[in-house]
């Protein structure tokens, strides 16, 4: 049975894994992973996760160009099948185009129903911070993350081009 848990060392070998599935320059939706971030060695991987996880104490600060969020890993026993986060307010790029939720889900765990179950737990934690909707945001080709995002209430607002290329862009209700 999957479950949500905090970005822990315990998973590495299995998140090196899921990496290698993505491949060498995927991004990892949801991950939090940072272009300098060392995630190779156990003690680079240690500190990261720790990172991860400081960034939801909003009584810390967080670096320029990051807001505060709350990182879940999705897991099954010591098997890491992917990431999802909540970041707790947008600046201007998340408005635009990452939204306050990503997530990603590794290839060999995909059509499982892991990103909606994932979805739904996370919406419940919008809701526990106060947040009265939520805006996410998928690549206009990707099938998956489009029914993932309407079966959990996504609503289109508009496609439009962004930064990092042309985004389908949803908001859900939390009301």
């Amino acid at each position: 049975m999957p479950e949500l848990v905090f970005p822990s060392p315990r998973l590495h070998a299995s998140w090196l894994a899921a990496r290698e599935e993505w491949g060498p320059d995927a991004h990892m939706d949801g991950a939090g992973l940072g272009y300098d971030d060392d995630v190779d060695s156990a003690e680079g991987f240690a500190a990261w996760t720790e990172r991860l996880r400081g960034y939801g104490d909003r009584t810390l600060p967080v670096e320029q160009g990051r807001v505060h969020a709350t990182y879940w890993w999705i897991a099954e026993d010591d098997t890491y099948l992917g990431a999802i986060d909540l970041r707790h307010y947008l600046n201007g790029f998340l408005l635009d185009a990452g939204g306050h939720i990503g997530y990603g889900i590794r290839p060999s765990a995909r059509r499982r129903g892991l990103a909606g179950w994932a979805l739904g737990a996370v919406l419940h934690e919008a809701r526990v911070l106060g947040m009265d909707r939520v805006l996410l945001t998928c690549d206009p080709d990707n099938t998956g993350s489009v029914r993932t995002i309407e079966r959990g209430g996504g609503v289109l607002e508009d496609v439009r081009e962004t930064l990092i290329g042309p985004k389908r862009r949803y908001w859900i209700d939390l009301q």
